[in-house]
């Protein structure tokens, strides 16, 4: 009973340290408040202005498709792609859903950025084109370099080059098989730590771990460390850890493991679809259809009777980090991004559904703007509501700082 009553005092103190967190973090910049404030974007969905937005085809969209939610990724043998590399939101819904929030989150890098107005514009137009320009050969897969802005080939030259000690350093500051405690991992209790290893002593876990780059399938994993994660912005305050483990005795090779809370999405789904009950499973399916590369690197799973599903980390996986962008970047990775998303959900639909969708794309448009109207009008809506919204939470976090 004390030790029930223990766990209780120290995961509420834990949920009031991460809200704090989220809160500072979201302060920092109007990109950043929109990207973690996920909730208001879905707000507007459900608004008048947001049913305007025409009915695309039922397929897995990404459901929070910001910039940072994209990015290279290897797949089990470590080839690297540009794919969707978040998928927490992950629903059978509106594809046009993607489109704004993408254009959102670029039209708000753009004024963090100093860019004038005209270039958001412009941005929209290649986003267009570029998500249209996906549907001619979605089954290519990979976008090829030559298409690549500089930002997206020096990110991808830095995901080839990584290895392991890189992703220690960066995730675990060293190289020993521990997690350091600190700003970014937090202890866990003894029976968390329980609870782990119990967790990474199933087969099913064993035998995605040992799959994994050619590992032996006979190879024996081990729990070496294990912490909480304060990680993300949006996912602060659910259940994450990071979970360090040796495969193969001490002659093996270490792997850092990625565990997470599955919790319900808030990005609407199609109501005539049949959305998988079990949100971690969601998840992985999700995955396997937007981003094969990682979806086959994926399982759900229970923790703490909480449903969760885990990744291993590689070295390779980045986001892209587009806090400055110069006039001519902007455009072209607005374009890049776009093409990426629009093959996601190209190879989900068959000739006849990309035509019709392709076609509903080319509607809508103006003299003075080569893209629908609906996505301007609705990213300048919500560019607009975010920004009012972003100062009103820099008051109260202030307010709350100052207290």
């Amino acid at each position: 009973m004390k030790q029930n009553v223990k766990n209780l005092e120290e995961g509420k103190m834990r949920e009031a340290a991460l809200t704090e967190r989220r809160n500072q973090k979201m302060a920092r910049s109007a990109h950043a408040y929109v990207r973690g404030n996920t909730a208001k974007f879905y707000d507007w969905l459900d608004s008048a202005e947001g049913a305007k937005l025409p009915a695309g085809p039922a397929v897995w969209i990404c459901g929070d498709c910001h910039v940072g939610n994209l990015g290279p990724v290897a797949n089990a043998k470590g080839h690297i792609d540009i794919q969707i590399r978040d998928l927490d939101q992950t629903v059978i819904g509106n594809p046009a859903h993607d489109l704004v929030r993408l254009g959102l989150s670029l039209a708000s890098a753009a004024r963090g950025s100093d860019l004038p107005g005209v270039v958001t514009a412009r941005m929209l137009e290649q986003m267009i084109e570029g998500y249209e320009g996906a549907f001619t050969s979605p089954e290519d897969g990979a976008v090829t370099e030559a298409v690549m802005p500089d930002l997206v080939k020096k990110e991808m030259r830095n995901a080839l080059k990584r290895k392991w000690r890189h992703l220690a350093n960066e995730r675990i500051e060293d190289t020993s098989p521990t997690i350091p405690l600190g700003k970014r991992f937090w202890p866990l209790s003894k029976a968390e730590h329980k609870e782990v290893r119990e967790f990474f002593g199933q087969e099913e876990v064993r035998r995605l771990v040992t799959s994994l780059h050619s590992r032996d399938s006979d190879a024996c994993v081990e729990v070496m460390d294990a912490a909480f994660w304060v990680k993300g912005c949006s996912s602060l305050g659910r259940l994450r850890y990071a979970v360090l483990l040796e495969v193969g005795g001490k002659n093996g090779s270490l792997c850092l493991m990625d565990v997470k809370e599955a919790a319900p999405a808030v990005a609407p789904s199609y109501k005539q679809t049949q959305m998988l009950k079990d949100h971690a499973e969601r998840v992985v399916a999700g995955s396997w259809h937007l981003s094969p590369a990682l979806g086959e690197r994926m399982l759900a799973g229970k923790l703490h009777e909480r449903r969760v599903f885990l990744r291993e980390l590689l070295p390779q996986d980045l986001k892209f980090e587009v806090e400055h962008l110069t006039l001519t970047e902007a455009v072209r990775v607005a374009k890049f991004l776009a093409t990426v998303v629009g093959k996601a959900h190209a190879r989900q639909m068959d000739i006849p559904t990309r035509l019709t969708w392709h076609k509903e794309l080319q509607r809508n448009r103006t003299k003075t703007l080569d893209a629908p109207s609906w996505l301007w009008s609705g990213v300048v809506e919500l560019i607009v509501s975010h920004e009012g919204a972003y100062l009103e939470h820099c008051r109260k976090f202030a307010a709350a700082v100052a207290g």
